[in-house]
């Protein structure tokens, strides 16, 4: 995406209706996340949004099967956490870089959002990251946290991120050449 172009819609009036044309729309996507823990990958971020969040049910159970949607909750871990890197890079590679990732580090829960009954913000708040890399804006978002050392609610979430190799998703995602673990902090006040 270049930084010049313009993306709208254009709306055309016919009788007694209006028509949204989505011509270009969806060559792009912003993928807006609630940065936080979750009860599998061990934390939400970029990377989960892009699989869970753009899959279907059936994708659902078949990255949470990590291929075998009838293994959905019995599937080795690692294989889960690396499915979901796979099912991002299908998207990212479908986009071809038209993509603007932007983490929320805020009301930070050791759980997911989609939990029925989700733990109480551990966390303090840390800020809004953007990038154009979703692995570069999730390892921000973990180191971020892990230089939190003052907060009182930092072991709490890193314990679930840790004890759900949360990384790992980082790390394979990593190793599936899409993004880089490296990255500038810019901080804009």
């Amino acid at each position: 995406m270049q930084r010049d172009q313009i993306w709208s819609l254009q709306f055309q009036t016919e009788s007694r209706s209006r028509r949204i044309s989505l011509e270009r729309i969806w060559q792009i996507m912003l993928v807006l996340s609630h940065f936080k823990g979750h009860p599998m990958g061990g934390y939400g971020g970029a990377l989960k949004q892009l699989s869970i969040g753009c899959a279907s049910s059936y994708g659902k159970a078949y990255i949470h099967g990590a291929g075998d949607p009838v293994a959905k909750w019995t599937a080795d871990h690692d294989s889960f956490l690396e499915s979901m890197a796979d099912a991002a890079s299908s998207v990212v590679e479908y986009f071809k870089g038209n993509i603007v990732y932007v983490n929320v580090m805020k009301n930070m829960s050791v759980d997911c959002d989609c939990c029925s009954v989700a733990e109480d913000p551990c966390i303090k708040d840390i800020g809004i990251l953007v990038s154009l890399d979703p692995i570069a804006i999730d390892q921000a978002c973990l180191d971020l946290v892990y230089a939190a050392t003052d907060d009182p609610g930092q072991k709490h979430f890193l314990e679930r991120v840790e004890s759900r190799n949360g990384v790992h998703t980082i790390e394979a995602a990593a190793a599936l050449g899409y993004g880089s673990r490296e990255y500038e902090l810019v901080t804009v006040e």
